[in-house]
């Protein structure tokens, strides 16, 4: 896939565009056609859940020299992992290893929600009181790094190719900012959807403050995920308009400000 460098030459622009267009065009959608209505405090919520998009950006820079897709066409170029120990490429292979990957995110989402320690990180996004567009990005910087580690470990023992990390990057960002959407869609083609991706009613069930509703819908781009391995919740008890979005411990508006996320990992709770 020589004729890939481009997109490798770019990826940094590729991905911002993809983000900034999909968060653009999804804010639009979710003001025309709202699923719930807001709770208040959104000028803290949306400063605080895109700023730590900037946050994220910084230290992952800082941390790691090379991203995923940095890794894999490293990995492609001395020959490591099975994809390319077999000289197996191609787009069938492209496709095989978007799947792996989003396959990797749905275990490790579960992980994080199982492990207490990694629990203590990720749920600083399940501390948001609303559920929007905004929630999308709203991740904990360990755990953006820890996440960001995987993948690349992933990549490596797959040899699984640049374009298809890209690919994947782009998808995930996007699906992340899709499933998070306060978007009311038609009920016939939301069920058709949710067949194979994730929709925002699906992943809102994962948003429940009752733990049993947040311990299910791990997916994040495909849902079958969740229907193989017995995850998939179909709605919340409560249903969609009353249930209470969060985590009981942290219903306080302070924990909505940016200083405060990075806090939350760190402050005695009674779940665990």
């Amino acid at each position: 896939m020589e004729h890939g460098v481009w997109f490798y030459d770019h990826e940094i622009f590729i991905r911002i565009g993809f983000f900034f267009g999909t968060l653009f065009f999804l804010t639009f959608l979710e003001y025309l056609f709202p699923k719930r209505k807001k709770l208040g405090y959104q000028r803290t919520r949306w400063f605080s859940n895109l700023a730590i998009v900037g946050v994220n950006s910084f230290f992952v820079r800082l941390i790691y020299p090379l991203l995923a897709v940095d890794v894999a066409l490293i990995a492609q170029q001395r020959g490591w992992g099975l994809f390319n120990h077999f000289h197996y490429q191609g787009w069938l292979a492209f496709f095989i290893g978007v799947l792996i990957l989003d396959f990797a995110i749905y275990l490790q989402h579960m992980v994080f929600h199982y492990v207490p320690l990694l629990w203590r990180f990720h749920k600083m996004h399940h501390a948001d009181l609303d559920f929007d567009v905004t929630t999308g990005t709203r991740f904990h910087p360990v755990e953006i790094l820890l996440s960001m580690g995987i993948k690349m470990g992933v990549v490596i023992v797959f040899g699984i190719s640049y374009l298809a990390v890209l690919a994947f990057e782009v998808i995930l960002n996007a699906s992340s900012l899709f499933t998070h959407t306060n978007l009311l869609m038609p009920k016939k083609l939301e069920k058709v959807i949710r067949m194979l991706f994730v929709t925002p009613d699906m992943h809102r069930v994962h948003h429940s403050i009752y733990r049993d509703e947040t311990n299910s819908n791990f997916g994040f781009n495909l849902s079958i995920w969740d229907r193989i391995f017995g995850t998939y919740r179909s709605r919340p008890r409560d249903g969609h308009l009353d249930m209470t979005i969060g985590i009981d411990e942290f219903r306080k508006p302070k924990f909505l400000k940016l200083r405060w996320l990075f806090a939350i990992p760190f402050i005695r709770d009674t779940e665990e």
